[in-house]
């Protein structure tokens, strides 16, 4: 008891002088000795002032709470605390501790006047509040006032989404009648205020499952369908992120605690299985537009197969299967230039191929994907009618639909007797729909060698004759491409090719003659990309291609254009003409045994060298490819596929090889491109975007090649790069990449601590490869200013100190330079470090004194840093012992020299050290003879 009144009383000193820090740890430790209740109240009432002086309001309110506690009538603490919480903004809890306050002395006029002034403040913010009530309401009037002018009216509009997107602003929408009102804005009929009002609804919806669940049920799911139904991309876009809202929010994204209301908005189940039959019925209805379509096939895309696949639960794609498989085909069917066809925009039929994929890829075991088989199997089957040309093609167009989504299951059908040879009897057909779908399938299935084996035996003289003959460019350009496809079967083996020489060439400029063609619309244009994606297989193909500056150009422009089908097709020529793709490693001993065997031998092509790889990465960059890659990252997720994602990840690794390139595609937004790649999609795209981010980084400006927060996002990707199954050029690469966004800023540094790069960089540091260990100890170097760092090295039990000390003996300037600069860092930051530097190794003192003889002036310069920090460390014992060692006469060597420009820094830092070692009593000043 005794020790805590004194310990009060000296917080009081320290109080009242001023210190309010010192009079806190007195009071806390007063308070720790405390055992009597009235006198622990006093301390944290007079802790409570000190906290109100340091301006910790909460700390203080705490501390005053705590005093009330025991003594309700504590006036002092009350006070208090109606100060803090008036800080923190609680203006009516301050309102109600001040009036007790007055109640107990009521002609304290500060009393009164704080309850006169804090009054007038609650009025003033009611005020603030029903004036925001009443500017909703205004806004709404100005909305639906069809004589407003059209300008107020947007201003209103955008005014109206800005507010609902913060929760606050949504509640008080939601809570003044605005669901009943954002419906009459879009029974109006005007695309902008349908726009405005579903914007506002997804505001209103985002992350709070109560609102979500309510908008379900005001609006209604119909309502919410016939709106995306509408043929207006904008609208069906906006009213898609509506459903997205919703669904995220009753899927997880509402992280509030409900309480007792818990059990009202807690069973969305009802609701999300309403909202997913809703959009299977939108797949094949007639009524609903193009785009309606494709963002209906968008939303089940999204979020019907699982994003984790370690949640076991797939019920969603199985309930999709039993009771919308059959409508996706439908669509996957669909021939446009058949009467009575589904609207569809360029994309839709696409989407859903995309959609058919991950739905099969979410199943789970056999019988799973044996019902999808035989679901697809009967559809096909119910529609082939010899009768019937129409819905024969319908059939065929499905399987085209089913090849570019689950092939395999696409693969197999065709593989049933007769498929084929109906494909290629179609291709005689006198009609010329038939003849397209026929071809178009026969392109798709022919991705295997057998089956492109069986067309160049039964079908390449048809599509010859179908080529030559027909006057349909569309036709024409289509059996083209199979005859591109199965020109290009060999793939880039040389000695497997299909046609005789210069055919492929032939067929590669017709194609380009196609693509450079403006009269011709977007869509057969792509066909010619996709004749292109299948021949630049053969490297004369893809040197010609890359000659042709124009075509390159073309190319570009078709890959920034709305119709993203388009993107797979270029992603594939460009990865052909960057010879990027996956290579199998031949080993000789295997071709000498193949030759001995007479089997086949993969031949390279002479112009699939290095050197050509080279030139024709240069001229892609000058064509301007960047610029067209960072548009094709931008795509819809669904058409954007992950396979679409590594191919394009692929391509920028592959111009990222040279240093001197990197300017090029930071400047034309290729480093932010990269970023997305390297986050989403399958492991190899992800390590490929990866790599490149990390020769990106490694060179460039952070704040130019990654603007604003972007760089922040580079981080994970390159720790990414440090784990051990990666190849040892992508960990140095990703060192040297950290390294630089290291030495940026105090943030970054915090960013990769957090990413838990720290274990992976200090187990660099004893790799065995030097360029691997110098790349290691350099992004250390930028780290330790880190205070989290600095923790690391000051705790017992580790090596890390004496790693680098040991690494300031290595030979290798390189290293010596980056260990000592690290080690100069720690010991001026920590001065514990310096006497446990002297601790970690008894070479300790040997190292330190030749860093400072080193020839090397930055080398040395850190030496004699070390050393100045270890002589102010406040351990005498440690800067007698110095002083007692050969440093002294390095020291007074270097101090003695005369002032030289290259080594300047050491000679100023030699002498700081004598200064302090004389400051010390260590040493005495020179002075001369009389």
């Amino acid at each position: 008891m005794g020790d805590s009144i004194q310990l009060k009383d000296e917080g009081n000193k320290h109080f009242q002088s001023g210190d309010a820090d010192k009079a806190i740890e007195c009071y806390s430790k007063a308070i720790k000795a405390c055992k009597d209740k009235k006198e622990l109240a006093v301390i944290y009432r007079n802790r409570s002032a000190c906290y109100l002086k340091k301006e910790n309001f909460a700390n203080a309110a705490s501390d005053a709470s705590k005093a009330i506690d025991v003594d309700a009538a504590d006036i002092k603490a009350l006070y208090r605390r109606c100060q803090a919480l008036e800080k923190l903004g609680k203006l009516d809890m301050a309102f109600k501790d001040v009036q007790r306050c007055a109640t107990l002395e009521p002609k304290n006029n500060t009393f009164v006047e704080t309850l006169r002034r804090l009054g007038a403040d609650i009025q003033a913010k009611l005020k603030s509040t029903f004036s925001t009530d009443s500017r909703v309401q205004n806004m709404f009037d100005i909305l639906l006032d069809d004589e407003m002018e059209k300008d107020k009216r947007e201003k209103a509009a955008n005014n109206l989404i800005v507010l609902s997107r913060e929760d606050a602003g949504a509640e008080r929408i939601f809570q003044n009648n605005g669901v009943p009102l954002l419906l009459n804005m879009i029974e109006t009929g005007k695309p902008e205020m349908i726009l405005a009002a579903v914007r506002t609804l997804s505001g209103i919806c985002t992350g709070h499952k109560a609102r979500a669940m309510a908008i379900i049920h005001m609006v209604g799911v119909d309502k919410m369908c016939s709106i995306m139904a509408v043929d207006n991309e904008e609208i069906a876009l906006a009213t898609c992120n509506l459903f997205q809202c919703i669904n995220d929010s009753l899927t997880g994204g509402d992280k509030r605690e409900y309480g007792k209301e818990a059990a009202l908005v807690l069973d969305a189940s009802k609701d999300l299985k309403t909202i997913l039959l809703s959009l299977l019925e939108m797949v094949t209805s007639k009524k609903v537009s193009g785009h309606g379509r494709d963002q209906a096939l968008n939303l089940l895309t999204k979020n019907v197969p699982r994003t984790d696949l370690k949640n076991k639960d797939n019920s969603k794609s199985l309930f999709t299967i039993d009771h919308g498989l059959k409508k996706i085909l439908k669509v996957c069917g669909q021939v446009p230039e058949l009467p009575d066809q589904l609207p569809m925009t360029d994309n839709t039929q696409l989407i859903a191929s995309v959609l058919l994929n991950k739905i099969y890829d979410d199943l789970t075991c056999d019988p799973e994907r044996d019902n999808f088989r035989d679901i697809c199997n009967e559809y096909i089957k119910s529609k082939i009618d010899p009768n019937d040309m129409d819905k024969t093609i319908h059939a065929v167009n499905t399987i085209s639909g089913l090849l570019q989504g689950p092939f395999d299951v696409g693969n197999t059908l065709v593989g049933q007797q007769g498929i084929m040879e109906m494909m290629v009897a179609l291709c005689a057909s006198e009609r010329e729909v038939d003849q397209m779908v026929a071809v178009e399938a026969l392109i798709h299935s022919s991705s295997k060698m057998s089956r492109a084996s069986f067309i160049i035996t039964n079908g390449v003289s048809l599509l010859k004759d179908i080529y030559k003959k027909t006057t349909n460019e569309k036709i024409k350009i289509r059996s083209l491409v199979g005859l591109c496809k199965l020109g290009s079967a060999g793939g880039d083996d040389y000695g497997l090719r299909q046609f005789a020489e210069g055919s492929t060439e032939k067929l590669a400029k017709q194609c380009r003659k196609w693509l450079c063609n403006p009269k011709i619309d977007t869509k057969t244009r792509k066909w010619a990309i996709e004749g292109l994606a299948y021949l630049t297989n053969d490297a004369d193909v893809k040197d010609d291609f890359v000659e042709d500056e124009t075509a390159l150009k073309a190319m570009f422009e078709l890959a920034k254009s709305k119709d993203k089908t388009i993107i797979y097709a270029v992603a594939c020529t460009l990865v052909n003409c960057t010879n990027c793709y996956e290579k199998k490693e031949i080993l000789p001993e295997l071709v000498q045994l193949a030759k001995f065997s007479k089997q086949h031998v993969p031949e390279q092509h002479p112009k699939d060298k290095k050197d050509f790889i080279e030139k024709r990465v240069k001229r892609l960059l000058k064509a301007g490819i960047i610029s067209a890659l960072a548009v094709m990252v931008k795509a819809d997720s669904s058409i954007l596929t992950n396979q679409t994602k590594e191919l394009l990840s692929r391509v920028f690794l592959a111009l990222s090889m040279d240093a001197k390139d990197r300017g090029t595609i930071v400047a034309q937004g290729g480093g932010k491109a990269l970023i997305p790649l390297a986050l989403e999609g399958t492991e190899a795209g992800k390590t490929k975007a990866s790599h490149a981010l990390a020769k990106i980084a490694s060179i460039s400006s952070p704040e130019i090649a990654f603007p604003g927060e972007r760089v922040y996002e580079v981080v994970r990707p390159l720790v990414s790069l440090l784990q051990t199954d990666k190849d040892g050029v992508q960990n140095y690469e990703a060192l040297r990449g950290l390294t630089n966004l290291a030495g940026y800023s105090e943030k970054l540094r915090v960013k990769i601590v957090k990413e838990k790069a720290l274990p992976e960089i200090e187990n660099y540091m004893f790799e065995e490869n030097d360029q691997i260990r110098q790349a290691a100890t350099e992004c250390m170097c930028n780290l330790v200013t880190c205070k989290e760092v600095q923790d690391r090295y000051l705790e017992d039990g580790n090596d890390k100190l004496k790693l680098i000390v040991l690494l300031c003996g290595e030979d290798e300037d390189n290293l010596q330079v980056a260990a000592a600069g690290a080690l100069a860092m720690l010991t001026a930051a920590q001065k514990k470090l310096c006497h446990k530097l002297s601790l970690v190794t008894t070479q300790w003192l040997e190292i330190l004194q030749r860093l400072c003889i080193h020839t090397n002036p930055s080398i040395q310069h850190r030496g004699l840093v070390i050393v100045y920090n270890m002589l102010h460390s406040d351990d005498s014992e440690l800067a007698k012992k110095l002083m007692e060692s050969e440093l002294l006469e390095i020291l007074s060597v270097i101090g003695k020299a005369e002032d030289n420009p290259k080594r300047q820094d050491a000679i100023d830092v030699a002498r700081e050290c004598l200064v302090k070692a004389m400051d010390l009593s260590l040493i005495k000043p020179f002075t001369s003879p009389p």
